[in-house]
């Protein structure tokens, strides 16, 4: 049986949450991001306003999901540069930040 692969989600509540400032982000996640060897699926995008149940959590506005080859990989991605380059540019709009990640 091969290793089980790491997910890494993290959602972001933005101090400015204007439509432009949710898209910089969600664009910054694209260009920055995707680039890292071991990812073997990326995707970022916006809270589903549409889904508004009780057990759903609401209190974030951008979504980033990766999963990576194995815990190496997102060990990697940590200090990779292009993952550096994006929370220096995109840091001082975050009103908080907060990471889920488990083996799956």
């Amino acid at each position: 049986m091969s290793s089980p692969r790491l997910a890494h989600n993290v959602f972001f509540k933005l101090k400015d949450a204007s439509p432009e400032r949710v898209q910089e982000l969600v664009a910054a996640c694209h260009t920055y991001l995707n680039v890292q060897p071991g990812i073997v699926f990326f995707s970022a995008g916006v809270l589903c306003a549409e889904l508004d149940r009780e057990v759903n959590d609401r209190d974030w506005h951008v979504g980033l999901h990766l999963v990576f080859v194995d815990k190496a990989a997102h060990d990697a991605y940590q200090d990779d540069p292009t993952h550096v380059r994006f929370i220096d540019e995109m840091k001082g709009n975050w009103a908080g930040v907060r990471v889920f990640d488990s083996l799956v």
